[in-house]
């Protein structure tokens, strides 16, 4: 392994391992608050917001490992799920 990939391995554990932590828990909150026909607050929608930054700039890291393209599309389909609910909420 080069010491390139060493170092996507690493910081690819760590944003895997933060997700699973801090940000899936979270999310699935956020899941069930729409679901139950609640708005979202503006601090919810901030913390949105962060998840998609961070997810646009660490992309990068998964273009050379399709093994990850699976969890991503379930994250952003998880996504989509809470915002669609939450603009239908809005209504």
């Amino acid at each position: 392994m080069s010491e390139l990939s060493k170092k996507d391995a690493g910081v690819i554990l760590a944003v895997v391992q933060r997700f699973e932590r801090q940000r899936l828990p979270m999310l699935l909150t956020l899941k069930d608050k729409v679901e139950e026909g609640k708005a979202l607050s503006d601090w919810d929608v901030e913390f949105l917001n962060r998840v998609i930054d961070d997810a646009t700039r660490t992309m990068h890291l998964t273009e050379g490992h399709p093994e990850l393209h699976e969890f991503c599309a379930h994250v952003a389909h998880l996504y989509q799920e809470i915002t669609r609910k939450a603009l239908e909420n809005e209504k």
